[in-house]
């Protein structure tokens, strides 16, 4: 299977992770990298996950929680965005949560994502855009064969500070 892993599962969204997204969504640590100005409301999460069975090509976007196989404890959130169909081309996010992280799940739930979106969606090309001080993120994907593109300078204002964003992209040759 392209969305199991030896410690972690990829899986669809499903109601009982009301909760988790709550949690993750309104943290204001993880603004800055969903791009998020505001929090959002139990209702209006509801909604998303209401509408989360919505195919790629309808919705542009998927995503996925990554859980621990044997416990099935939340662990984060992989998403594919800006989905184009004509370009077969997607974004790509990874969030772990604190508690998990630097434990080789981001690692894992990367590459599975990577095998389903060329082997199974067949897209031609994957990018990431990352803030230059994200040097985790950087890391990650340069591990994982991402190649560095292109600099957007002064690009996110946070907390009053302007920093560049890195574009990466994975080709599938």
């Amino acid at each position: 299977m392209h969305l199991s892993g030896q410690k972690i599962n990829l899986r669809a969204l499903e109601p009982e992770d009301l909760e988790f997204l709550y949690e993750i969504e309104n943290n204001e640590l993880f603004w800055e990298v969903s791009h998020t100005q505001a929090p959002f409301s139990k209702y209006v999460l509801k909604q998303y996950l209401e509408n989360a069975h919505l195919d790629l090509f309808e919705a542009k976007q998927l995503r996925l929680i990554m859980e621990d196989k044997n416990t099935k404890k939340r662990m984060g959130m992989i998403d594919l965005f800006d989905f184009d169909p004509k370009h077969l081309r997607a974004g790509i996010g990874i969030l772990v949560h604190p508690k998990f992280q630097k434990k080789g799940i981001a690692t894992s739930a990367l590459e599975m994502m990577i095998n389903y979106a060329f082997s199974q969606l067949n897209l031609h090309q994957l990018y990431a855009n990352i803030t230059q001080d994200n040097l985790q993120s950087i890391a990650l994907f340069k591990k994982n064969n991402f190649v560095f593109v292109g600099e957007k300078k002064d690009w996110i204002r946070a907390n009053g500070v302007y920093k560049s964003e890195l574009l990466f992209q994975l080709i599938n040759e």
